[in-house]
């Protein structure tokens, strides 16, 4: 069964970074409920195996293909776009979901390397996948980018500060290409997830205290799960989402209206 309406994905090819498991999982799948060939992307390949295997047996026909890829390596980034045209002939929808942060900490002892990756893997390679979607998107005159931001973007952290300036710098990737491809009718947003109960948070929400704590700051009083982003991504993507672009839609859960 596939959607209908406004929401409609029959047609398109969708590339997810990260699509292995969580966030960018459960985009894949509800993606492939409106009618998209999806593109299951993450560093294991046997895992982006799985999720395809999933997803084609549960519709009964090739809806989804696995294109492992590594994030911080802008040859492997070229290979997955290029494969994904060799085998579908377009990319209507790019949602840059893969990222990384390999440290929990204040910012005074974080190590120049750690920096580094961080802001290469969650901006540069969007950039970079930005920049190789793009020619095709305006060749037709239709695309949609989706950047899976944070609401760490929008504030300040003991613990995750480096991490909180590449999603600042990602609203700001989306804001800027917005504006430059906005004339090819090219639309580019940013989704901020609160804190949801993905692997890649697990540090966080594992936490008692940290857990107790962003319950009781949210308005919902809970955390999110992984399928409750997923109809952002799809809005942004469908027609529904049409006259959307540079914007940040912020889903967690009622923490930042409250002050958490």
């Amino acid at each position: 069964m596939t959607g209908a309406g406004l929401f409609d994905l029959t047609g398109q090819v969708a590339v997810i970074t990260g699509s292995s498991r969580g966030i960018g999982q459960a985009i894949a799948e509800r993606m492939a409920e409106q009618g998209a060939r999806v593109v299951i992307s993450s560093r294991k390949a046997d895992a982006c195996e799985a999720v395809a295997q999933a997803i084609n047996t549960r519709h009964g026909e090739t809806r989804a293909i696995a294109l492992p890829a590594n994030l911080s390596d802008k040859a492997s980034l070229a290979r997955l776009i290029e494969d994904t045209l060799a085998k579908w002939g377009r990319i209507d929808t790019l949602v840059c979901n893969a990222a990384s942060n390999p440290y929990y900490g204040p910012m005074a002892g974080i190590e120049d390397d750690a920096f580094r990756k961080i802001m290469d893997n969650n901006v540069l390679a969007n950039h970079w996948l930005i920049g190789m979607v793009a020619p095709g998107m305006r060749e037709r005159g239709d695309g949609s980018i989706v950047i899976v931001s944070s609401v760490g973007g929008l504030k300040g952290s003991p613990i995750i500060g480096a991490y909180n300036i590449s999603k600042a710098a990602d609203m700001q990737l989306a804001r800027n290409m917005a504006v430059e491809l906005g004339p090819d009718n090219i639309r580019v947003n940013c989704i901020a997830p609160g804190l949801i109960r993905t692997d890649f948070a697990r540090a966080l929400w594992e936490n008692p205290k940290t857990l107790a704590r962003y319950e009781a700051q949210a308005a919902l009083k809970r955390i999110g799960e992984p399928d409750e982003i997923a109809g952002a991504a799809i809005f942004l993507a469908s027609a529904a989402g049409r006259f959307t672009t540079g914007q940040v839609i912020v889903c967690d859960g009622g923490a930042t209206i409250t002050g958490g």
